[in-house]
């Protein structure tokens, strides 16, 4: 006979309904930023041109950075109790970023990157008003931090397209 063990229901403070929902905010922006991440490092190993060296180390910084925040935000999902997309099929489907085909020049490649940038800092912006809601203080940490770090940079890419 197979013994099954109960799992006790998750208690967090936070309804299911809005655990929910915040989970699937995460999964879009979970979305957007692998598509970032992917798009940072594609953009690494291609770029030429005269600014080849300083864009290929400042791409490495921030897919880095990228690559990093990619499980904090998983283990959010998680921690909610729901799973975490993870196939290119789910982040195609959640995603608002859409995939640069082609090889663009440096500094296109930078007017890309400064959009991706944009729409991620969006979509983490845009989950606010439901974690404020349902008082998910460990969410909105996480969505502060990384809409700072999308601004931030999104500035420093920007900077280089100004003559």
């Amino acid at each position: 006979m197979k013994k099954t063990t109960k799992v006790a229901k998750l208690d967090i403070g936070i309804t299911d309904k809005d655990r929910s929902a915040i989970a699937q905010g995460l999964s879009g922006l979970l979305a957007d930023s692998y598509t970032l991440y992917l798009m940072t490092h594609n953009f690494h190993w291609n770029v030429t041109g005269p600014q080849f060296n300083s864009l290929h180390l400042m791409f490495m910084g921030q897919y880095t950075e990228q690559w990093n925040a990619l499980d904090l935000i998983a283990e959010r999902i998680r921690a909610l109790g729901h799973p975490a997309p993870g196939t290119y099929k789910e982040f195609v489907k959640l995603a608002t970023i859409k995939e640069v085909e082609g090889q663009p020049k440096a500094m296109d490649m930078v007017r890309h990157l400064v959009a991706a940038q944009e729409a991620t800092a969006r979509t983490a912006r845009k989950l606010f008003p439901l974690v404020d809601k349902a008082n998910d203080q460990p969410t909105a940490d996480l969505l502060t931090q990384r809409i700072e770090v999308h601004e931030k940079t999104a500035w420093m890419l920007r900077s280089l397209l100004e003559e």
